[in-house]
């Protein structure tokens, strides 16, 4: 008979994100200290990773973080001498998917350290929507335990972060509901981040057999945008990753490579989400 007292865990998501989006990284890396550590396997059911920046500019100077996000909720604890105005005094905080270009002017001094959710993790973990959080920044104390929150609130940002985020894992249920739903979300998610060929939610739904709307329910629900956008923003991922890295093609196959049917609509998407259209991104680096 099977146990059911001590259910199995679900196994350990494949890659749902991954390290791109930062606009300029060499330039970022002037001026801020980035760090990202795995999340463990006590925890990786829901998150993807761990990661801090720490900064301190001289008086007057500044730097522009400009980050297309990814399609993740984040848990952070945020210090410093000029904090986010969207904080509202709060120390700890919820910040859901942006859909948007994320945009911090880095001034002073400043200490950050956070948790970054799978796609639908947080839904998950919580029960609740992440329609909730879209493009919004919350005090996290009415999403997340108290023990999650006060583990985050006693880290020390100034010394080894690293070594405090078992206390915030201890936080976190000891084992995770099975739910089927979102096992089906980060299924589909690793699919997109693994094969660069789908380029449409058709051929999600081929593949998984699952349909369009219920692709679109589910990803509302656990990660807060639908499907076609969430695959659009990687895609973008992708292309910008290219030309920081120096590709030098021209546009137009970079455009088709990705899901672009013509460059028109490339250059449109591109400059709404990057802010320049694709020929002065690359022109500046």
């Amino acid at each position: 008979m099977p146990d059911r007292t001590n259910p199995p865990q679900p196994p350990v998501a494949a890659p749902t994100a991954t390290f791109a989006g930062i606009l300029r990284p060499e330039r970022l890396a002037e001026h801020v200290q980035l760090r990202r550590w795995p999340a463990s396997p006590r925890v990786s059911h829901w998150v993807e990773n761990y990661w801090s920046l720490r900064w301190d500019l001289p008086e007057g100077a500044s730097f522009a973080s400009e980050v297309l996000p990814h399609p993740t909720c984040s848990l952070t604890v945020e210090r410093g001498d000029h904090p986010r105005p969207e904080l509202a005094g709060e120390e700890v905080v919820v910040t859901g998917v942006v859909t948007r270009r994320f945009d911090v002017e880095i001034r002073g001094s400043g200490r950050v350290a956070g948790l970054r959710f799978r796609p639908g993790g947080l839904a998950a973990l919580t029960g609740q929507s992440a329609k909730a959080w879209t493009n919004r920044t919350l005090g996290a104390g009415p999403i997340v335990s108290e023990a999650i929150v006060a583990a985050l609130a006693a880290l020390d940002l100034a010394g080894d972060v690293e070594a405090g985020t078992g206390a915030v894992e201890d936080g976190f249920p000891e084992r995770a509901a099975q739910d089927a739903r979102y096992h089906r979300v980060l299924r589909v998610v690793a699919d997109m981040l693994e094969d660069r060929s789908i380029l449409s939610v058709a051929d999600l739904e081929r593949r998984h057999g699952v349909s369009a709307r219920t692709l679109q329910r589910d990803f509302l629900h656990y990660v807060g945008v639908g499907p076609k956008w969430v695959l659009a923003r990687y895609r973008m991922h992708d292309v910008v990753e290219a030309l920081d890295g120096g590709f030098d093609g021209a546009l137009t196959d970079l455009a088709l490579q990705h899901g672009w049917y013509d460059q028109a609509h490339f250059t449109r998407d591109f400059t709404a989400l990057v802010g320049l259209p694709p020929s002065r991104y690359r022109r500046a680096k």
